[in-house]
Order: C-alpha cells, then sequence, then structure tokens
C-alpha cells in the first residue's frame, strides 16, 4: 500500500532502498504465531542456532592467544555450559511445540525466567552470571537472524545478509551508542519514530553523511520488512511502497543532490575567507578516531570537537588510560600539527554508558540533563577524570592538543578541573613522561549561567566554545531528545541569539578565541547571521564543512554585519526570519 509519512529531517540527501526493521533493544523478540504444519522445522531452526553459536564459541577458543590471561577460557567455557544447559537448550523446544510460537520468542521468554532466578540468589557472583545468560542468549538470537522463519524478528542492528546501501533502518527509537555501531556498516538511511533534530542520535547521524528522519511516531508499526521506501532527509518525507512516476522523480531528485555535492568537493583546497578577505577557520566534529577521513577529505583546519564520550560507549568496562591515549595520538598524528580540540567525557542525559561504567550501574536520575552528566560528572569520579587528562596530556607531545571542558556553570568546578589538570601533569612530571606544556585548557559556554557569567570564564580559560545545541535546550526549557517539543526548539528564539552574539562579541573584545561547536555551526542558512555577530571559528561534521565553506566564500561581512544586528533588535518571529532570507539572497 502506497502511503507518505512526515518527519524531521535531521540529515540531508535521498535513499531508495528496502526497509529493514530494528530493536534497539538486543534482546527483545517479537512473537508470532506458526502452523502447526512448521512446528518441527522451527524446532530444527532453533537447534541450528543453538549448534551454529558453539560454533562460534569454538572458533574463538582456537583464536585465544598462548599468553592470554586464564579468564578467557574460562568465560567461554561458561557460556558453553550455559549454551549445554536444557534449561536454556532444550525449554524453548517445549514452548515452541506447546504453544506454537517462533523460537526467538520462546528463547527469550525462557531467558527471563532463568534471568528471574538468578536475581534473587543472595551470592553477588551468582546475582551477576545473569549477564552471561543475556550475553548467550545475544548470539543465539543472532544466529537465529541467519535462519529466518516467516515474519522473524529482529534481535538487533546487525544487518540481514544483504546489500547495506540499499537497507533503510527503520526503528521506534536508537540511542547514540546504537547510532555508533552503524559505523561500521553502509545503510542507506534510517528513521525513527521518536527523537529530537539535535539529539545526540541526530547528530552521529549526520556524521554518517547518510539520509534520516526522526519524529515519524508510527513508522516502526506501519512499515513491514523488505517495503520499498524512499527516505527524502532533504524535506523530512517517507515515501512507502511508491508509484512508478514517484519513483522516478525521487531517482532524479537523487541524482541531482550527489552531483551538488560532488561540485563542492572543488572547494576542499580553496582558502576559507570572506569576499572582504577576512580569513575564517573551518574545523570538523569527530565522534571516533575513524572518522578522520572524511575530515580529511573535507581539508578542515583541524578537529574542533573529539567528542570522547563514543569512546566509552557499547562495551563493558571503562577504557582505560592506555587505550585511551592511543586512540588521542591517533587522531594529533593524523592532524599533522593541525589543532585537535578533545573535549573530557561528556556522558549523561540521552548519552548514556553500559554495565561497569566507574565500576557501578547506570546511574537512575530523574531529569537526566539537569542532573550529574558531563563536568559533574567527571569532578564526582575523580580518579576516572585523571586517567583522562593524564591520556589527552601524553597524546599531546604527537599534535596540537587543546583540552576542552564541557557544561561549566560555577567558578568552583573551573578551579576544581584546573586543579586536576595541573595534577595530571605533576604527575607526569615526577613519572618522566613528555607532553606538551603549553596545553591550553578551555570552556563550553552551553549553560545561559556561563554566557550571563562570561568574564570569569575569560579570566580562567584560554579558549571558549560555544555548544549552541545544549545552550537552546537550556534557554528555552526544552528537552532536545523528546519529539513532543520538538517545535518549541528555535536556534532563533531571542534569548538563543543575545545569548549567542553576547559570548561571540565579548570574548573578540576580550581577545579571548571563541568557535561555536554546535549544530547550528553547520548549518547553511545561519553562516551569514554568526558571521554578522562575529564569529570566526566554526566546528562541525565533516559531511557539512564544505557547504559552508561555499557560503562564507560568497559572503561580504559590510553586507551582512548592519542585517545581523538588525535581526538582534528583534522580537517579532516572522521578520526575524523574513530578515534571515534576506541575509541569505
Amino acid at each position: 500500500m502506497n502511503f507518505v509519512l512526515h518527519g524531521v529531517a535531521v540529515s540531508a540527501g535521498i535513499t531508495i532502498g528496502h526497509a529493514h526493521l530494528v530493536s534497539s533493544a538486543r534482546l527483545e523478540a517479537a512473537h508470532y504465531e506458526i502452523p502447526e504444519s512448521s512446528i518441527q522445522a522451527e524446532i530444527f531452526r532453533f537447534d541450528a542456532a543453538i549448534a551454529r553459536a558453539k560454533q562460534e564459541l569454538a572458533a574463538l577458543e582456537k583464536q585465544i592467544p598462548q599468553d592470554a590471561p586464564a579468564e578467557f577460557e574460562a568465560f567461554i567455557n561458561l557460556h558453553r555450559m550455559i549454551l549445554e544447559d536444557s534449561s536454556l537448550s532444550h525449554a524453548p523446544r517445549e514452548l515452541i511445540r506447546g504453544r506454537r510460537t517462533n523460537a526467538e520468542w520462546a528463547l527469550v521468554q525462557q531467558m527471563e525466567k532463568l534471568v528471574a532466578q538468578f536475581e534473587q540468589m543472595e551470592d553477588p557472583y551468582l546475582r551477576e552470571r545473569r549477564q552471561d545468560i543475556e550475553q548467550v542468549v545475544e548470539r543465539v538470537l543472532k544466529a537465529l537472524q541467519g535462519a529466518r522463519g516467516p515474519g522473524g524478528a529482529q534481535a538487533g542492528l546487525e544487518p540481514l545478509p544483504s546489500a547495506e546501501r540499499d537497507m533503510i533502518v527503520v526503528a521506534h527509537d536508537l540511542s547514540p551508542a546504537d547510532m555508533i555501531l552503524f559505523k561500521r556498516h553502509k545503510f542507506g538511511a534510517f528513521v525513527t519514530d521518536v527523537g529530537g533534530v539535535t539529539s545526540h542520535t541526530a547528530i552521529v547521524a549526520r556524521s554518517l553523511s547518510i539520509p534520516a528522519l526522526v519524529g515519524l511516531h508510527h513508522a516502526r508499526q506501519m512499515i513491514r520488512e523488505n517495503d520499498l521506501v524512499i527516505v527524502d532527509g532533504l524535506q523530512g518525507v517517507l515515501v512507502v511502497d511508491p508509484d512508478p512516476a514517484v519513483l522516478n522523480e525521487y531517482r532524479l531528485r537523487q541524482s541531482q543532490h550527489v552531483l551538488e555535492r560532488q561540485k563542492l568537493k572543488r572547494l576542499k583546497s580553496t582558502p576559507s575567507a570572506t569576499l572582504d578577505g577576512t580569513p575564517v577557520e573551518l574545523y570538523a566534529n569527530i565522534e571516533l578516531p575513524e572518522d578522520l577521513g572524511d575530515v580529511q577529505d573535507t581539508g578542515a583546519q583541524g578537529v574542533g570537537l573529539f567528542r570522547t564520550e563514543f569512546l566509552f560507549m557499547n562495551r563493558k568496562s571503562l577504557p582505560p588510560e592506555d587505550e585511551q591515549f592511543e586512540a588521542y595520538r591517533e587522531v594529533a598524528r593524523a592532524m599533522d600539527g593541525r589543532p585537535v580540540v578533545i573535549r573530557t567525557l561528556d556522558i549523561g542525559a540521552d548519552k548514556a554508558v553500559g554495565d561497569g561504567m566507574a565500576g557501578s550501574n547506570p546511574i537512575e536520575m530523574p531529569n537526566p540533563a539537569l542532573g550529574l552528566r558531563a563536568i559533574r560528572y567527571c569532578l564526582a569520579e575523580p580518579q576516572l577524570f585523571l586517567a583522562q587528562l593524564r591520556a589527552i596530556l601524553r597524546a599531546s607531545k604527537y599534535g596540537k592538543v587543546r583540552i576542552l571542558l564541557p557544561m561549566l556553570a560555577h567558578a568552583h568546578e573551573i578551579e576544581q578541573s584546573l586543579a586536576m589538570v595541573k595534577q595530571a601533569r605533576q604527575q607526569l612530571d615526577d613519572e618522566r613522561v613528555a607532553y606538551d606544556q603549553s596545553v591550553e585548557v578551555g570552556g563550553m559556554i552551553e549553560v545561559p549561567a556561563a554566557a550571563l557569567a562570561l568574564p570569569m570564564f575569560m579570566r580562567k580559560l584560554d579558549f571558549l566554545s560555544i555548544g549552541t545545541n545544549d545552550l537552546i535546550q537550556y534557554t528555552l526549557a526544552i528537552d532536545r531528545t523528546d519529539d513532543s517539543v520538538a517545535h518549541l526548539y528555535d536556534p532563533l528564539h531571542p534569548a538563543v541569539l543575545h545569548l549567542i552574539a553576547h559570548t561571540i562579541q565579548a570574548a573578540n573584545r576580550g581577545g579571548t578565541p571563541v568557535a561555536v561547536c554546535g549544530e547550528m555551526a553547520g548549518e547553511p542558512q545561519l553562516t551569514r547571521l554568526l558571521l554578522g555577530f562575529g564569529l570566526r571559528n566554526f566546528s562541525m561534521h565533516a559531511q557539512q564543512l564544505l557547504a559552508i565553506k561555499e557560503r562564507v566564500l560568497r559572503t561580504n561581512l559590510a553586507e551582512v554585519q548592519p542585517l545581523a544586528q538588525r535581526v538582534l533588535r528583534q522580537s517579532d518571529p516572522a521578520r526575524t526570519r523574513e530578515l534571515l532570507a534576506k541575509l541569505n539572497s
């Protein structure tokens, strides 16, 4: 059936492909009834998945190095014992037979029963074995995906064995950690029922340079596996089962969009400056060292924001100092003397990390966006913070590294953070570990209190970076991950514009370098407005950089500065947008 859904475009482009339904909950399984004639085949499918999981464990065992700790082999033996236990390998067969249900659902039902039993045990070690049961079940579920029955459920984000570039991932929701897993694949696009335009999930989606829509509400329920769909990341439209005329029209639009992006690549080596010769620095944001290829392809002048929290995701324990150091060193070396701004761990709100963070389960907070997040979390976990600071300082030997502190609001937060940096320096000095003695430390302006108390930040810090995503969220009291209030998220709200312009102009007067690293920096329609406010340093995802450069190259500062000041004086939203359109004409 042909139909159209409207959502919020968070990453531009057009993709035509087939729907692949996923769940961000790895151990979630749909429940469907099978005909009696298929029961034996379903049991055979389940047995085959168990056998495949055992084969995978045997293969892992052969790959264990001879000098590896004994725990490696013990871990594999434990998982093999769980697989062979009748409560997991045989009980689901009875559910399949007795209730005529699919194998995935039967397996998850039995797992939940076993997990509940382990949770009631007094012995802490035995209680922790529930995680091993879940890991074993996840392995079997993935094996079941390779031998699917009719209507089979998706247990995770791993793709079906088909062309990924033609695959449209459809989910109710995806976490930033889920999105990081996408970097291993080359999906054509993704769409979700919920989410906001500046949620961290959307931000990571833009880094993948694939079309993406959020806030579709019922797409996950209405779309079937393998439906032909069109994702229009330019207009925020999802077309399901398009007729031939619509399909041909979108194929034409798709080729035109690709051609336009190809033309932008010609600007890679062009110096970034306005028509009147004012240089403008354009930097790239990254989540992982693997993003460096895109940074190099666009000719970015450096890395303006390395979001280090993504090194901590999709794992059960903290990355040790040496592992962090190697990641930071890789980026510093690749930039070959160009600046690399490394933001310290910014977890919380929609960026949660897995079990094992700081040796405990994730903290439950009534309002994560206002809770223990970013610099607050780091100061509450000084050993974690100190290890990261040491790793960053060690990497500074290999390039021009700067440290960026997120979500500062109080003087004591700045003082405590700088004291931690001093302690990390002293430890490295005592150990005779080389690092750049002149590493600069900056702070993010993403809380209204910080923007309004700017002199305090300018006295204590070497540079500033405006995080517009959180600044808008906290100024307007809007959860940027909540699509039900997404229409209220407005970068052009007078209060937001005044805070941004005030920060840029005050920093310029005081001689403190200032950048914008939020999503506003990568929006071509806002480039001239920010230039008119006095901004000369933009940092965005690499995929957005050349479009911003094109806008900079076509801008005359003498013309845009008066218009930008007129925008600031406006309180009428309609008039503000008229002036913005004039700025971009």
